[in-house]
């Protein structure tokens, strides 16, 4: 990546994004966060310039800088990508941790957080502005829709398919060939054995509806 970064929020996730960037040797210009008391601070020693909508900064990107938004709440992380496609006319660009390991014929996509220890097997699927915490495995020909969000530890096994706007907690594991729907959440340390109807909520092991 040629050019710097602007890290959109300044928050936890834009720490740990920070760091990727870093030890990839990209270089990030700047945060933005809607956050005013975070203005004029610094970040490890990248400053926190302003809003997420200051135009004075927004120029600059598709021109001069990168964007990644580093917002794991959904709503406004859509609102974030939205407006960089509607007004930048750009995608941001994928966070990659180092030690992470992707098969090369696995398809990624945009805008993705892959933290450390993430495992993408072969002909995998991760869409765009997908969240993977540390140590989560994907396995083959597992598909992601768009932003999903996978927690620290969990196993998306083989032919698994996790609709947009999905949720997965920490430590769960999801066996083979099961469907998640759209926008479904399934709680921190559950078993999935059967599909998870789109909006549900489960929980437990095996994983039932909350």
């Amino acid at each position: 990546m040629d050019n710097p970064v602007i890290i959109f929020g300044a928050g936890g996730l834009g720490k740990a994004a920070l760091e990727i960037f870093k030890d990839n040797g990209v270089v990030v210009y700047a945060f933005l966060d809607d956050d005013k008391s975070l203005h004029n601070t610094e970040i490890n020693e990248i400053s926190v310039l302003g809003s997420t909508d200051d135009d004075g900064f927004l120029k600059y990107i598709g021109k001069k800088c990168e964007a990644f938004v580093a917002v794991d709440e959904n709503t406004i992380r859509q609102d974030l990508v939205k407006m960089l496609n509607e007004r930048r006319k750009i995608q941001p660009v994928n966070a990659v941790h180092k030690s992470s390991m992707i098969s090369e014929d696995a398809h990624i996509g945009h805008g993705n957080f892959i933290n450390s220890a993430v495992v993408i097997g072969t002909q995998a699927k991760v869409g765009n502005h997908c969240i993977l915490h540390s140590g989560a495995i994907i396995d083959f020909s597992a598909t992601l829709e768009d932003f999903v969000q996978v927690g620290a530890g969990s196993v998306i096994n083989t032919g698994v398919h996790v609709g947009k706007n999905a949720f997965i907690g920490s430590g769960v594991t999801i066996v083979s060939g099961v469907k998640v729907g759209v926008g479904a959440r399934v709680g921190a340390g559950s078993v999935v054995i059967s599909d998870v109807p789109a909006g549900e909520t489960f929980f437990g092991n095996p994983a039932q509806k909350v």
